[in-house]
């Protein structure tokens, strides 16, 4: 008498499976998150490790984010051109280019750039020093994980990649000026004329607190899949490219219902004259 094989689980099951894997997840983060930030406000960092973790995200990062802004302002440049230019608004290509780039181009791709270059590092540190037990040294030295490792670089990314994406948005900024009063002989005065009548401090205070909160992301979603890693050199790769695809979902996501928020804050409090001095 032939026995039957295992049943294939059905499509309700590998989707509550899903689900459950999900939230499971979700909430292993979320302790995660309460516990370093309690850290963060119990305990000052440790020493020897701000400016390491400074200079890693900080210092190190300047030529790849000057060079993406600078290249995001040449090549909005260019494809806007010939459009504007058959408007006959060429000189208003500045305004365009310009609350484009310090919106939303230069802080969601230079957290995008930094999202590959720093926090692929972290997990792929982190998860390495999990499959090496140097996680366990540390808390058998006393010295708690979260405290010691991650608190660092929560702060280095949340400080210093608002001043990376100003940078950025200063390179794209000068990047799309030269393309355009250079290379298409856009009047020079008449393009900042227009940029400084469109672009407000309030769009550049936009992208800067757009960049906090994605560096903020990077940082705990790096550290989270490095702590969280799996054995073996896949498990460390694996490590590293979830904490990027994971990075880059979230920046999109935050940048949506931030723009949303931000820009009902504008209507509502400066346009309508409060806070009018300042912005």
């Amino acid at each position: 008498m032939a026995t039957a094989g295992p049943s294939t689980p059905g499509p309700i099951v590998s989707l509550g499976a899903v689900a459950v894997s999900a939230m499971t997840m979700l909430g292993d983060f979320a302790i995660f998150l309460v516990q370093t930030l309690g850290w963060m406000i119990r305990r000052r960092p440790a020493p020897g490790t701000i400016l390491p973790n400074f200079y890693l995200v900080g210092v190190r990062s300047v030529p790849v984010v000057a060079i993406t802004g600078m290249f995001i302002g040449m090549v909005m440049a260019v494809q806007m051109f010939n459009v504007f230019n058959k408007m006959g608004m060429a000189t208003r290509l500045g305004s365009m280019i310009n609350i484009t780039v310090v919106r939303e181009l230069g802080p969601v791709l230079a957290a995008t750039m930094l999202a590959g270059r720093i926090g692929s590092a972290m997990a792929a540190e982190l998860a390495t020093m999990r499959v090496t037990e140097q996680i366990d040294a540390l808390s058998c030295l006393g010295a708690h994980p979260y405290h010691y490792l991650v608190v660092p670089r929560l702060l280095a990314c949340g400080l210093l990649i608002p001043l990376l994406t100003v940078m950025a948005d200063f390179m794209g900024i000068m990047g799309g000026a030269f393309i355009c009063t250079r290379l298409y002989g856009v009047e020079a005065h008449f393009y900042w004329a227009h940029s400084e009548s469109y672009v407000s401090m309030w769009d550049v205070v936009m992208g800067v607190i757009k960049a906090f909160f994605f560096g903020c992301s990077i940082a705990l979603i790096s550290c989270h899949r490095g702590l969280n890693g799996q054995p073996g050199a896949e498990g460390v790769g694996r490590s590293a490219t979830e904490a990027f695809v994971a990075s880059f979902v979230v920046i999109l996501v935050l940048d949506f219902f931030l723009a949303i928020f931000l820009l009902t804050m504008h209507d509502r409090f400066i346009l309508h004259g409060i806070g009018r001095s300042f912005f």
